[in-house]
């Protein structure tokens, strides 16, 4: 993988987006397994319903997940400094996820070229059920 070039970079360009295939059910129970979060609220739909919730939904993490990949299929793993996410919506099961993101800021961080991203996942209506963002070191 080559890295983008931070001289060629500008704010307000965007990164290579995409788009998930829906959540599924077999989506959450991969994701229970890998991440060993297997909270009902996942993954059992008696639970949810008994408790007045009509369907299991994605875990949180699971967008940070995505937005995570955004990045790697971007740059590689060891050019990220930094990576946060916060949770502002929850996905339903059979929700294409929108992943992208965006510079906002081209700077020096320890001696290294940087650049800040601001990074979403969405539906596919444009509901923001993930915001990020990431300082990643370029060349």
């Amino acid at each position: 993988m080559t890295k983008p070039n931070f001289d060629a970079l500008n704010v307000g360009d965007d990164l290579p987006s995409f788009t998930t295939e829906p959540v599924s059910r077999l989506t959450l129970a991969l994701y229970a397994t890998g991440s060993g979060d297997h909270h009902p609220l996942h993954l059992d739909q008696d639970f949810v319903r008994a408790n007045g919730i009509p369907d299991v939904f994605a875990h949180g993490m699971l967008g940070m997940a995505y937005l995570g990949r955004l990045l790697t299929q971007w740059v590689p793993q060891d050019a990220i400094r930094s990576f946060g996410v916060r949770f502002t919506a929850i996905t339903q099961i059979g929700e294409r996820m929108v992943c992208t993101g965006k510079v906002v800021e081209k700077l020096e961080q320890g001696g290294e070229k940087c650049v800040r991203l601001e990074l979403t996942c969405a539906n596919e209506q444009g509901e923001a059920k993930h915001k990020g963002d990431a300082v990643v070191a370029l060349v």
